[in-house]
Parts: C-alpha cells; sequence; structure tokens
C-alpha cells in the first residue's frame, strides 16, 4: 500500500502521515512511496494511541488536603547571610509611543532609549552613520534602534496632514495585488500542468489522448477550441494543462512574469531515451522553480527501454522514486492509453503534497495564455485565471488594453458564466489583441479601465524613448555590482562546440571556489547560441558564454531585444578570468579604518559667526585636513565627522606631525573642552575576495 493510500484510509494527511512514519522508522519519502505491512501496522497503533488519549485526558491531580488543627511548628530562622546589593532595576519602556518629528536629535534618541549617547553613537556607527550628539538623524532609522529596545516611536503628523482628507484609493488593478486574502477563503485548487519535451516523443499525442478520454462530461455538445489551456476531470478531481509549443514558449511566457505552472511534466520517449532537448527542457523547469514529473511514453513499442531512460534520469538528478529518489515517473503509452490512469493520479497526489489552494472570492486576476485577432470575433484573449472569479460582464484592464467581457467560451467551445481558479477560458470583449503572458485584472467600471491603460501606454512611449525599461545584464554591469544583503548568484547559460569541451568548461567554472558568489548554470549544450538560448537567459537575468560556437542571427536579434550578453570565446583561460572578475566585482569593497594620531585640545578660541577653534597639540602620528576625526571626552563619544579646516600659524595646512601645535575646525561641531582627545583616522575601501 501506498503512503497516499493509507492517509485516506486512516482519515490524516500525507504530510502528517510521513512524519508519523518517520516516528517508527520507516524509510519514506514521498507520498507515492510504499508502506510494507509492519510499518502500516505500527503507525495505525501510534493514531490509535492518541486517539485514546484525546478520548480520556489525564486527570487533574487532586486537591491539597485541609490544614490539620494542630499547626505544624514553624521552621526555625536561619542567620541571613550577607547578600550582595540587587543590581539597579532596567529601565521600562514607555508605556505609550513617543511623538517626534521627522528627525530625531541623537541626544534625545538616547534619553528615551535610557542608554549612554556614545552606546547609540557606536550602534549608528555600525549602520555608516557618524553622527555626533547633538546632530538629528532621520526617523526611519531612529525607529529601527527604537525597535529593539522595545520603545515605540511615532512620527509626528504635519498640520496639512493632520486637516488633509483620507488619500485617493489606490488603483483598482493594485487593490486585486494587495488584496489579502482571509484564511477561510481559500480553498483547493485545480494544478495547472504544462508538457515539456523533445519535439518528437508523443507530447501533442499525449496530451490529445488524455483530452478525449477524459474531458469534463458537462461541456460535452461544443465546437472544441484551440484556447491553449483545458480542463480534465479525473476522479472528480480536475486538472487544468497548458498546451505550450515547447519550453522557449514555457520560457517566453514566464520571461513576461507569468507565472502559469505548477508542474512540469517532462515527456520523454522510451525508445530514445532523453535527447538535448529533454535536458533543454529539465533545464527549463529548473529555473521556473517548478514541480518536476516524468512521463516515460512510447512503453508499447519493441524497442522501449524504461529501466535504460530511468538511468539517464539519474545522471540528470531526476532519480525515479521505486531507485531511491524522489522524482515521480510514470511510464505511459498515448497510443495504447496505458498508464494514463496513474499519470493523472500521480498529478493529483502531486498537487495534494503541494497544498494548492486559492481564493475564488474578489475580483479576478491571471493571465493571457494566447491572444489573437479572430473573424466574427474580433480580438480574443485565452486566459487563465489565477484567483477570484471571471464573470460575463466584468470590466478588465490587460496591458495597454481593456474592454468589458462579452461572452466566456471554455476549451470545448461551452457558453460559461464564471470562471474561477486555474479554470481556462476564451474571453471576448478587449479593445485590442494583448500579448502572450500579459496579466488581466478585473477593476470597477469602465472609466477606470480606460484611466489605467491609457496610463500604461504613456508608460510604454516613455520607456521605449528613454530605452531604459530594462536594465541590460552585462558582465561591466556586475563589476559595478554594489549590494551585498546576501549571498550572489550568477546566472550563466553556457553552449559549447562538443560535449568534451562543455564538460570541460563547466568543471573549470565550478573549480572558482568563493563563499560569497556561486555560479548557477542555468543551461548547459551543445551547438551554436540559439534564440531559444537568449530567452532562457532573460527570464533568468542570465550571461550567455559561447564556446568555438556562433550567434545565430535569431539569437542575436533577440539579444538586442531582450538585452542579453553574449561573450564568445575560444580559450578557457580566457571566459574563467573574465566569470572570476565579474564574480569578484559582484562583491562590495569593505571599508578599513586606520588611525594615523591624535591631538589633545589645549585651549579653545571662538571666531566671530564662524564658530570656535579647538587650539591642540599634536600627540602622536600626523593629522591631515583629509582624515576624519572622532572627539572624545573622558573616555565618551561626543563627536565623529570630518575636519572642516586645519591650521598651522593661522595659514591652511595639509598635515601637522607629532609634537606641534595646530588650529582644528570640525565639521557642523563648535563643543570643545580643554583636555578632549581627538582621533584621526583613514577610511581606506578594500576589494573583497572571493
Amino acid at each position: 500500500m501506498r503512503v497516499h493510500e493509507l492517509a485516506k484510509k486512516l482519515g490524516t494527511t500525507n504530510k502528517d502521515l510521513l512524519a508519523r512514519l518517520k516516528e517508527v522508522g520507516a524509510e519514506v519519502r514521498t507520498a507515492s512511496n510504499a508502506v510494507t505491512p509492519e510499518q502500516e501496522e505500527k503507525v495505525r497503533l501510534l493514531y490509535e494511541e492518541e486517539a485514546r488519549a484525546a478520548a480520556n485526558p489525564t486527570p487533574a491531580p487532586p486537591a491539597e488536603p485541609a490544614p490539620s488543627a494542630e499547626p505544624e511548628p514553624a521552621p526555625e530562622p536561619e542567620p541571613p547571610p550577607a547578600e550582595e546589593p540587587p543590581p539597579p532595576p532596567e529601565p521600562e519602556a514607555p508605556a505609550g509611543p513617543i511623538i517626534v518629528k521627522s528627525t530625531v536629535p541623537v541626544r534625545d534618541l538616547a534619553e528615551y532609549l535610557s542608554i549612554k549617547p556614545n552606546q547609540l553613537i557606536a550602534q549608528l556607527m555600525a549602520k555608516n552613520i557618524f553622527a555626533s550628539i547633538s546632530e538629528k538623524i532621520d526617523f526611519k532609522i531612529a525607529k529601527e534602534i527604537a525597535d529593539k529596545y522595545g520603545v515605540v516611536l511615532e512620527q509626528e503628523k504635519k498640520a496639512s496632514e493632520k486637516k488633509a482628507p483620507p488619500p485617493p484609493p489606490p488603483k483598482p488593478e493594485e487593490t486585486v495585488k494587495r488584496q489579502e486574502v482571509a484564511a477561510e477563503d481559500l480553498t483547493a485548487r485545480p494544478p495547472v500542468v504544462t508538457f515539456l519535451g523533445h519535439v518528437d516523443h508523443g507530447k501533442t499525442s499525449l496530451l490529445d489522448k488524455i483530452r478525449r478520454a477524459h474531458v469534463v462530461d458537462s461541456e460535452h455538445g461544443g465546437i472544441t477550441q484551440h484556447i491553449g489551456a483545458y480542463t480534465v476531470s479525473y476522479n472528480e478531481n480536475k486538472i487544468t494543462f497548458i498546451d505550450t509549443p515547447g519550453h522557449a514558449a514555457f520560457t517566453a511566457m514566464r520571461a513576461r512574469g507569468a507565472n502559469l505552472t505548477d508542474i512540469a511534466v517532462i515527456i520523454v520517449a522510451a525508445d530514445d531515451g532523453i535527447m538535448p532537448q529533454t535536458r533543454e527542457a529539465i533545464q527549463h523547469a529548473r529555473a521556473a522553480n517548478v514541480a518536476i514529473m516524468v512521463a516515460i511514453n512510447k512503453t508499447d513499442l519493441p524497442s522501449a527501454n524504461v529501466d535504460r531512460v530511468k538511468q539517464q534520469l539519474q545522471q540528470e538528478d531526476l532519480a525515479p522514486e521505486d531507485w531511491g529518489g524522489q522524482t515521480i515517473v510514470c511510464p505511459v503509452s498515448a497510443a495504447t492509453g496505458e498508464g494514463i490512469d496513474h499519470l493523472l493520479e500521480m498529478i493529483l497526489l502531486q498537487s495534494e503534497i503541494m497544498e494548492l489552494q486559492a481564493s475564488a472570492k474578489g475580483p479576478a486576476q491571471g493571465f493571457v495564455v494566447e491572444a489573437k485577432l479572430e473573424p466574427g470575433m474580433g480580438p480574443t484573449a485565452n486566459t487563465l485565471v489565477k484567483r477570484g472569479t471571471l464573470k460575463v460582464g466584468d470590466t478588465i484592464v490587460c496591458g495597454p488594453y481593456w474592454g468589458r467581457i462579452k461572452a466566456l467560451l471554455s476549451d470545448t467551445g461551452t457558453k460559461v458564466r464564471t470562471a474561477g481558479p486555474s479554470m481556462a477560458v476564451k474571453c471576448l470583449g478587449l479593445n485590442n489583441v494583448p500579448e502572450a503572458g500579459a496579466e488581466f485584472v478585473t477593476v470597477a467600471n469602465d472609466r477606470e479601465a480606460r484611466k489605467i491603460a491609457e496610463e500604461r501606454i504613456a508608460e510604454q512611449r516613455t520607456e521605449k524613448l528613454s530605452a531604459t525599461a530594462r536594465r541590460p545584464t552585462t558582465l561591466d554591469d556586475l563589476l559595478r555590482e554594489t549590494d551585498t544583503t546576501e549571498k550572489k548568484e550568477l546566472n550563466l547559460v553556457v553552449k559549447a562546440d562538443v560535449q568534451g569541451s562543455l564538460e570541460a568548461l563547466v568543471h573549470s567554472l565550478s573549480e572558482i571556489k568563493s563563499d560569497k558568489v556561486q555560479i548557477k548554470f542555468v543551461l548547459t549544450g551543445v551547438g551554436n547560441i540559439t534564440e531559444n538560448d537568449v530567452v532562457l537567459a532573460s527570464a533568468s537575468d542570465a550571461i550567455v558564454l559561447g564556446f568555438n560556437v556562433a550567434s545565430e542571427g535569431g539569437a542575436n536579434k533577440a539579444a538586442k531585444r531582450e538585452d542579453v550578453e553574449i561573450r564568445l570565446y575560444s580559450i578557457i583561460y580566457e571566459m574563467v578570468d573574465d566569470i572570476r572578475q565579474a564574480m569578484t566585482g559582484m562583491l562590495k569593497p569593505v571599508s578599513r579604518e586606520t588611525v594615523i594620531g591624535h591631538a589633545e585640545v589645549r585651549q579653545t578660541f571662538d571666531i566671530g559667526k564662524t564658530g570656535r577653534i579647538a587650539g591642540c597639540m599634536v600627540m602622536d602620528g600626523r593629522v591631515t585636513a583629509r582624515a576624519r576625526a572622532r572627539l572624545k571626552r573622558n573616555g565618551d563619544l561626543v563627536y565623529q565627522g570630518t575636519i572642516s579646516s586645519l591650521k598651522r600659524f593661522q595659514n591652511d595646512a595639509a598635515e601637522v606631525r607629532e609634537g606641534q601645535e595646530c588650529g582644528i575646525r570640525l565639521d557642523n561641531h563648535s563643543d570643545y573642552e580643554a583636555g578632549d582627545e581627538i582621533e584621526f583616522y583613514e577610511v581606506k575601501q578594500i576589494a573583497q575576495e572571493l
């Protein structure tokens, strides 16, 4: 018996049963693994024990006996030991929020937090904010620090803000995107499945066989419509299939932001095995971060060798479940129909494990699968609803176009009034033909829809003029990359002339060791760089590298259109050196301080409106006019910043050395006292290493 069958028998979920099986020592990974009778008995006893414990809760402990008439003699008091005085109580956070302005003085914030100013200044320095005790910091920074101490800061509203009317509601499509769905509104939705694979391994014939055998009964009677997606029914459950021409179209839609697919089924012919296009399909599915299943087709042929295909799948890191892996692999035959029921059952099982949910309430949101201009219908859009319910009469916006829905057609040509999550329908009523992958949303009325569409048209015009719709991904860009908030990832598409060269390239690039930047091979293959390679690179923000290969004309046009960089090499070490430099350039330089000298304030001088100057003696090292400075008083940090002026005998000086007197004025600071110590340091940017 398999795990999912036992879960239904016990009335529990696959996830919970998998956890309980591990408790009793069963080595199972997925819900389609088999369970032995001994393991089944152990886990059944475990559930029975829990049920008995729930039915008979542990009784409460008995009440303490009443005290007897004769009280027990009190113990003799022990002599009071010598105790240390208790530590002073920690300051309590204020009960209510503290109202502050848009900027907060460092001195005041330290008082709010009940800490010393030098402690606060040190925390600000850790954030690369150099402020003195009298300077002000931004509210956002102050709030971040206050939150750590449990102190609530709120920004004071301006008088105009207090009297102003409430802000206008957000744009309708923004309301749909930001709408929070209540947990009780979420319900299970059908999985959306895409078949990928080699061109003649039976993808279309397998889809046709499934469609003819399991079309939704209630939709019979219409004329079949090719809408790029359709829904089938199996065991009272629905599955939506997207019929794409291939993995290039699958990735092209993802490049436009249309994340339609939940499960990708890789089709492999049992007689041919894994082909180059099969490997590309696997890499495209991995790049999309979707669940991957495998269907081994043409098992009815005399030359079929299922075990050989499973061995090849292991080499692609898709080890089948029955071979100890975690990939669901289903032998099928599109010609005879054998194994198709098992494939559909496994798809439903995979979707159950993924716990796919959506809300059918509220405005609809989804994506266009295909669109065209049809005689007698006008612009039509074949759409897939992701959430909400799409209804006839709704006003929708799709890219720069809009319209009121006149009719909705299912894939059988039947007119329907509504379409819920994961349903595919043909939509009539738009004012123009949108592009595949465009997102649609329903809005309140025609006026709002027209306004949004016009704004999008204006934005597109501006983007074309400025040519900044998308920043190109090039190695030079990566060399200027500065963000280090998380581990970097450099995505690569690598093509080579022969398999041996490809293996050598992948090995050499993988040998570049780094704890801060990692290389991810989005696709590796043999042959010239094609348009499909560029489309995948665009969707994955990858660089295309070619070794002893050419770039086809379609690829060059696509690269220019998608702003993807293609680099061609004939020497391996040149490619490796360029990638190593790019990885290094992705790391932000590290700031390193070097203390160069100290000075002591001996006297102060008022110089009228321009402030005060500290008369100092350089105690050690040197002082330069470009150095940064820290002013300390009795060990506490009072100021940190730059030098406004450095003078020696009334003249500006570039440098003053140990044992010499000088006049120093710090930038935006005039609070000096005799005995203050000024520390001078330089900050250098040191390039990080991989």
